[in-house]
């Protein structure tokens, strides 16, 4: 397991949610693990958007409600990082010094908040997407944020009350 404070993507959520979606184990299992980890409001209002949004649209379909109450569960065990000023000023530096556009701005959004914030990873499962912003952040997958808390403790643990499709 990794030592360090982990910044959550929101992809790595809709994961732990959906019990149809590939990575569903892994990523519930880092959810409900002793990793440190921490998300920002954006991953919260991605979360919200994503969750609530039908399935043909590659969305969960979750009423507000269920969305809501999965965010409350997340809170639990993740911590919630503020968004500060030094947050906006680090990310228009990196939109100046990295190309990118559309969907990427959101990408480079959740680095600047990490790097504002001193933490140097991202759990995501869009390393691509993370790539190229900054070399002061590494991306990894819930897996390798596991280690040796992998899927298998996961199973000796209560299931939540999380809300799954």
């Amino acid at each position: 397991m990794t030592a360090d404070v982990c910044l959550v993507d929101t992809n790595v959520l809709i994961e732990a949610t959906n019990d149809r979606r590939r990575s569903h184990r892994e990523a519930r299992a880092l959810v409900e693990s002793t990793t440190p980890l921490v998300i920002s409001a954006q991953v919260i209002r991605e979360y919200l958007a994503v969750a609530t949004r039908p399935p043909a649209a590659n969305g969960l379909g979750l009423s507000m409600a269920d969305a809501l109450a999965n965010v409350q569960e997340f809170r639990r065990g993740i911590r919630l990082l503020p968004e500060e000023r030094p947050v906006l000023s680090t990310f228009l530096a990196l939109l100046e010094r990295a190309s990118c556009a559309g969907t990427r701005v959101h990408d480079a959004h959740l680095v600047a908040t990490a790097v504002a914030h001193r933490v140097s990873t991202i759990v995501s499962l869009n390393a691509g997407g993370l790539s190229g912003f900054t070399t002061t952040v590494s991306v990894i997958t819930p897996r390798q944020a596991l280690g040796d808390q992998g899927p298998a403790t996961w199973r000796e643990r209560p299931r939540s009350r999380r809300r799954t499709v």
